[in-house]
């Protein structure tokens, strides 16, 4: 089974040099972010909720700033966590787009076509991977397992295929070091892994100062867009048509999933289903997690 087809971007260099307007795009999490530790980091009534929101518009307007510095003109940056209004608008610089609200169509990759380039911050490793904090896959209420091609895959590996389909590659991912360590540089070797946080429990972890944290951004940075311009840099994609196998947390989501036609149900907890594009698998996943939470809300009102 193939696990990927990375294609050749050999020819990005010429590419850099003959477009007129380069555009980069961030996606950017919380769990993955540095001194993120806590549930109250990550709900709107959180105590510490505030406390986040500042961390990520820091980590955010660094990383932006450096991209601006390495001949980036634009930056579409994609809120994407939880109710997706975490990063603090008035904080963004005038190149900055910023993509905000929740529920909306491809969640953590919206506006992301057209870019040339990806970068993920904030991002977590899959859910059932030890010493990570907050592993979880898309929904951490109700998603267990999600592959895809008979590959386990973490919201990084799932966006970075979307990407790639667009033809669009992933240089640079900033969170949990495990997620590095066990996913981001077997599956893309080529992108700048830069570990935020190093965790000591689900719900506790070490992290460098901010101050080294923003340096450590701006190299990598620095690293990452050298590597895109010297066509060093490779897209994530997955053979297509697409199998999909869902294992939810609860069986009742599988009982909602099974509504559509296409969806099977494999067993208790799981349903898998095959459609043309890596794509129409991403709307397809969105939905069943939608449907799942909408299940939750009518058991537990």
């Amino acid at each position: 089974m193939v696990i990927g087809r990375p294609k050749d971007l050999s020819r990005t260099a010429s590419i850099w040099i003959a477009v007129m307007w380069v555009r980069a795009f961030i996606s950017l999490d919380l769990e993955g972010l540095p001194y993120i530790v806590s549930r109250e980091h990550l709900f709107v009534r959180g105590a510490l909720y505030s406390e986040a929101r500042r961390i990520a518009t820091e980590i955010v307007k660094t990383v932006a700033g450096a991209l601006r510095e390495n001949g980036f003109d634009e930056v579409t940056v994609a809120d994407s966590h939880g109710p997706m209004v975490n990063i603090l608008p008035e904080e963004m610089p005038e190149y900055v787009e910023l993509v905000r609200g929740f529920p909306r169509p491809l969640s953590m990759v919206t506006s992301a076509r057209g870019s040339d380039a990806a970068l993920f911050l904030g991002y977590h490793a899959k859910a059932g991977t030890g010493r990570a904090t907050f592993d979880h896959t898309y929904s951490s209420a109700s998603v267990d397992r999600l592959e895809i091609n008979g590959v386990e895959v973490s919201e990084f590996l799932l966006n970075a295929y979307l990407l790639g389909s667009w033809g669009i590659p992933v240089i640079l991912v900033g969170g949990d070091r495990r997620l590095i360590e066990a996913d981001v540089k077997v599956h893309a070797p080529w992108a700048v892994g830069i570990p935020l946080k190093e965790a000591v429990s689900r719900y506790a972890a070490r992290s460098p100062s901010m101050a080294r944290i923003k340096g450590m951004l701006e190299a990598g940075v620095e690293e990452a867009v050298e590597r895109f311009r010297k066509g060093r840099t490779e897209l994530l994609t997955a053979e297509e048509p697409v199998h999909v196998s869902l294992r939810f947390l609860n069986s009742a989501f599988a009982d909602a999933s099974e509504l559509l036609p296409f969806v099977r149900r494999v067993d208790g907890k799981t349903v898998e289903f095959e459609v043309e594009t890596v794509e129409n698998a991403y709307r397809t996943v969105e939905l069943l997690v939608l449907a799942a939470a909408g299940v939750n809300a009518i058991v537990t009102r």
